[in-house]
C-alpha cells in the first residue's frame, strides 16, 4: 500500500508539471483536507520540497541515467524527484518505503514500463547517496546571475538560501485579540503581524480571529491606507488588481470612512473576495475588470495598484515559479504593468496618492516601471517611502524595531527575502506634482 501522503504530493506535483496549476491551489484542495493532520504536513513537505530543490534533483538523476540526454515521462520524472527528495532532504524517512512507493506509483500508471529504471536510480542514491547542492544551485542561472548583479552576492546567497526554507506562516492579528491555542511571536516591523511559533493557524482564520498574510505584504496596504498632508481622509479608494484581497481587508480597517472600489479581472477570484469580506459588503464594491484598460475620471482618492508580476519575491511558498519563469517573459510583464500603472494614474484627484507594487525582484517590473511612466506621464513625481515608513512609526503601525530593520529605504519600499523575513516585495508612492 503507498502512503497517502506519497499518493497525494505525487498527483500534486505531475499536475503541477503538466499544466499551469499551483501548488497552493493543489494543497489546499478538499483531497488533502481529507488527510490526516500528519499525512498533511508531510504531503505540503513532499510538494514543496521538490519543487523547490527540483533543478538540483534533475542534475542528480540525469547523472544516474545510463543515457542523460534521455527524455523523461512526467511520470517518470515525478516519481524520481519525489524519490530522490526524500531520500537527499528527508533524515527520517526509511529508504526502502520510499523505494516501494516510488516504484509502485509507476507500476500504477500508463509508464508502468519505467519502474525498472525509477528502482534502479534510487537504489543508486540510497546505497551511495549524492551532493545535495548548495541553494543557488535549485535556481535558475540566469536568476542567481541577475541577482547578483542587482543586489551583489551577498544579498543574492541570502535569497536563494531563504527560497529553499519552508516559508513560515504570518498573521494579521490586532494587538488586543489573544488567539487561543496558538503560539506566535511578533512580526519582523508590523504591531499587527504575528509569527506562528506552533500551533494550528486555520483553525485562528476559520474562527475569524486572524487572517493569513504575508508581512510584507500587509506593510504594502499599510502604506497605502497611511494618512496624506494633501487630504483630510480619503473618500473613495480603488483597489485595481484586488484579490485576493488580503491588501483590501487592511484597507478597510484602516481607512473607516471611505468607499472602496475592488476590481480584478478574475470573477472566480472576486467571488471568493466576497466570501472573505462580506461584512463591509456596504462600503465594498466589486467590479470585474482589466485593470490596464480602465477608463477613469480623476476623482479617487487613493489608488492600490498591486500589479500581477513574475512573482520572484514569493519562492519561498511558490516553488515553481522559478521552474517556469524566463527571462524573456520579463518584458511582457512589464508591458503590462506599465499600462496598468498608465490608466490608474488618469483617475487619481488632485490631492490624491497612488500605491505602486509588486512581490518581483526584478527592476524591469519595479523601478523601470516607474520610470518609464513618469516619463511619459508628465505632471507626477515619487514620494519618499521612508516619510511614510516614518509616520507609520508614529501612529504605532511600524514598531520601533520594526522601522530600524527598514531603515535602508529611501525613495521607495524593498523588502529582500533573507535580509528581512518574509517576502520580496516592491512599492513606489506617486502623487501629483
Amino acid at each position: 500500500m503507498i502512503a497517502p501522503a506519497r499518493q497525494a504530493a505525487y498527483r500534486i506535483l505531475l499536475q503541477v508539471a503538466t499544466t499551469d496549476a499551483h501548488s497552493d491551489d493543489l494543497l489546499r484542495s478538499r483531497d488533502v483536507d481529507a488527510l490526516s493532520a500528519q499525512d498533511r504536513n508531510l504531503t505540503t513537505t513532499l510538494v514543496l520540497g521538490t519543487l523547490r530543490w527540483q533543478l538540483a534533483l534533475d542534475a542528480v538523476i540525469r547523472g544516474l541515467l545510463a543515457r542523460p540526454d534521455a527524455k523523461l515521462s512526467p511520470e517518470a520524472a515525478t516519481a524520481l524527484r519525489i524519490g530522490v527528495y526524500q531520500l537527499l532532504y528527508l533524515d527520517r524517512v526509511p529508504a526502502h518505503a520510499v523505494l516501494n512507493d516510488s516504484v509502485e506509483l509507476i507500476k500504477r500508471g500508463p509508464e508502468r514500463g519505467a519502474a525498472g529504471m525509477v528502482n534502479a536510480v534510487l537504489r543508486k542514491i540510497a546505497r551511495a547517496g549524492a551532493p545535495q547542492g548548495p541553494p543557488a544551485a535549485a535556481h535558475p542561472a540566469w536568476m542567481v546571475e541577475r541577482w547578483a548583479r542587482h543586489y551583489g552576492r551577498e544579498a543574492t546567497g541570502a535569497i536563494c538560501r531563504w527560497d529553499q526554507e519552508p516559508a513560515g506562516i504570518t498573521l494579521r492579528i490586532a494587538p488586543d485579540i489573544d488567539v487561543t491555542g496558538l503560539e506566535t511571536e511578533s512580526g519582523a516591523f508590523l504591531s499587527c503581524a504575528r509569527r506562528v511559533v506552533r500551533g494550528d493557524a486555520g483553525a485562528a482564520v476559520r474562527a475569524g480571529q486572524a487572517r493569513i498574510q504575508d508581512e510584507a505584504s500587509q506593510l504594502v496596504a499599510e502604506i497605502a491606507a497611511a494618512p496624506s498632508s494633501r487630504e483630510a481622509q480619503p473618500a473613495k479608494v480603488l483597489d485595481t488588481c484586488a484579490a485576493p484581497g488580503g491588501k483590501t481587508a487592511i484597507l478597510l480597517e484602516r481607512l473607516p470612512g471611505a468607499q472602496i472600489t475592488a476590481v480584478d479581472v478574475s470573477r472566480k477570484r472576486l467571488d471568493a473576495m466576497r466570501k472573505l469580506l462580506g461584512a463591509a459588503s456596504d462600503r465594498l464594491a466589486f467590479e470585474v475588470a482589466d485593470a490596464a484598460h480602465l477608463e477613469l475620471r480623476p476623482e479617487w482618492d487613493r489608488i492600490l495598484c498591486d500589479v500581477p508580476c513574475s512573482g520572484t519575491g514569493t519562492m519561498a511558498r511558490n516553488p515553481e515559479i522559478r521552474l517556469r519563469l524566463a527571462e524573456s517573459d520579463l518584458p511582457r510583464q512589464q508591458a503590462r504593468q506599465i499600462a496598468i500603472l498608465r490608466a490608474a494614474l488618469a483617475g487619481l484627484a488632485t490631492n490624491g496618492r497612488l500605491v505602486y507594487s509588486t512581490c518581483s525582484l526584478e527592476p524591469e517590473e519595479n523601478e523601470d516601471v516607474i520610470t518609464t511612466v513618469l516619463r511619459e506621464v508628465p505632471g507626477f513625481r515619487v514620494v519618499p517611502v521612508a516619510a511614510i515608513l516614518d509616520q507609520l512609526l508614529a501612529t504605532g503601525v511600524l514598531t520601533p524595531e520594526g522601522r530600524e530593520r527598514l531603515r535602508s529605504n529611501g525613495d521607495f519600499l524593498r523588502t529582500t527575502p533573507g535580509i528581512l523575513p518574509c517576502d520580496g516585495f516592491f512599492a513606489a508612492v506617486i502623487e501629483h506634482a
